[in-house]
Formats: C-alpha cells, structure tokens, sequence
C-alpha cells in the first residue's frame, strides 16, 4: 500500500505522522509546494493549479490514494483534483473537525488562517454542524508561516495573540489549519487557565488518514491494523519539493510527527 500526500507545506505532516502509526507498513509519498506557499493568500484558480502540480508530481510515484492534506486546497482544488485523478486514484479531502467539536456543546472556538476566518466555506460548516452552539472564529496571522519556517518565537507570537482573541470560557477549539496541529501542546498550554479544564483541539490529522484506509478497504480495527503492520518492513518514504526528490527538511525534525517519519522509515 502506498498513499499520497498533498499541501503547500509541512502541514502535511500530521496527517503523514497518522497513517504511519496506524500502517508502519505503507509507503509515503509526501509532496508539498515550498516555492508557492502559503497557499492562503492566493487566488482560488492559482490555488488549483498549484494543487494539480504537486498532485500530479506525487501521482507519478503510482500511489494508491491521495490526501489534500491542506484545508485551502480542499476548498478550491478538490473538485479539479477529483476530475483529473479519479476513479483511478482515489482523493481525499481534508475538513475542519467543527462537527465532532461541536457534537460536544459549545462554546467553540474555531482557530483558521485569516483567510479561511470567515469564510463563505467556514461559515457554512458552521450553519451545517454548530448551528446550536457558540462558535467564536479566530484569526491566527502569521502562525502557519511561522510552523512551516519552525520559527520559534514567530510561533509563540502567533500563538499568543490567537489565545487572547479566544473567550476565557471556550474549552474546545478547532484547528482549522493542517499546520496547527503540529504545535498542538503549545496551543493547549496557551489556553491552560487555572481553576478550568483542559482544553480539548480537534484536528482533522486522524480522521482523514482513517479515510483514506477505509477508501482502500483496511476496514480492520486501528489497533489490530497497527498491531499486525508493526511486524512488517517499515514502508518508503518519499518526499518531493516542488516535484523534485528530496529530504525531509531540517524544519520538518523539529517537529515530533516529523521526527516520527524520520525514524522508522525508509527514505527512498
């Protein structure tokens, strides 16, 4: 088994981080756009095209499935991805997690990059699965750019600022950005308040590699699947820069999920 990963940067990371802990054994093929990104900023059309490049370049390496591990992509490139790949390769988009945060009852806060905040797309998952609870959308600008460089202090900045604009009451927050989940136990510390619960993050990293295993039939239970995928050869790694071989980059280590890949991997 071999499955793609896609974005504009090192937010695909979390959701790479996933699928080796639930499949050791599968192959990775991770493609990102560092002379693009972020992909925030720019124009839907230009999003696309940039999505189609780094799909198509990771396409080459015959996976079976291909994650858009970017929210902005699957906003704007899903449906082009899906049209040029599929049926033969199967897409799976990436969701902000508001439905489970907010099965839970509110109030929630929805932590996004400045353009996702407010959002035409945001504001309709809101009406569609937390309608009936509080939600507080919170800009966060500067912090994917400052995880995607491990910018330690632009981090913590970023982090802050975002943790100020964020009611004192809200104990569940959404990560609305792949890039987030990878400074997760910074965010949850940055929302810690004496006398109140921890805060629960939701991240969609989980959700989408179990997906993406179930669209190509591991129907086995996590644990039973990891167990059994924990005796066989780690599988490959490859990365591709702008469609170009490479390695992990020295900003990806600083990173647990990155780390992880890191160590019980092939890089091939």
């Amino acid at each position: 088994m071999k499955i793609a990963l896609i974005d504009s940067g090192l937010g695909l990371l979390a959701a790479a981080a996933a699928l080796r802990r639930l499949r050791p054994d599968a192959g990775l093929v991770l493609s990102s756009d560092p002379v693009g990104m972020p992909w925030g900023p720019r124009t839907p059309d230009d999003v696309v095209q940039r999505a189609l490049t780094v799909a198509r370049a990771a396409a080459a390496h015959r996976p079976d499935a291909l994650i858009v591990a970017c929210n902005t992509a699957s906003v704007h490139a899903l449906p082009a991805l899906r049209a040029a790949l599929e049926p033969g390769l199967p897409v799976i988009g990436t969701v902000p997690a508001i439905k489970p945060a907010a099965a839970g009852g509110g109030p929630v806060a929805i932590w996004a990059t400045p353009a996702t905040t407010g959002s035409p797309y945001q504001r309709d998952l809101i009406r569609t699965f937390a309608a009936s609870v509080d939600v507080t959308e919170v800009p966060c600008p500067g912090l994917a750019d400052a995880v995607e460089h491990a910018d330690e202090t632009g981090i913590d900045r970023a982090v802050e600022a975002a943790a100020i604009r964020t009611p004192r009451e809200v104990r569940t927050v959404v990560l609305g950005c792949t890039h987030y989940e990878l400074v997760a136990g910074r965010i949850r510390a940055a929302l810690r308040h004496p006398g109140l619960p921890e805060v629960t993050l939701h991240g969609s990293a989980g959700a989408v590699a179990a997906q993406a295993l179930r669209r190509l039939g591991d129907v086995a239970a996590p644990a039973a699947g990891a167990a059994a995928a924990a005796v066989a050869e780690p599988g490959e790694l490859t990365v591709l820069l702008s469609g170009r071989r490479a390695s992990l980059r020295d900003a990806a280590l600083t990173y647990a999920e990155g780390r992880l890949l890191a160590a019980v991997t092939r890089v091939h």
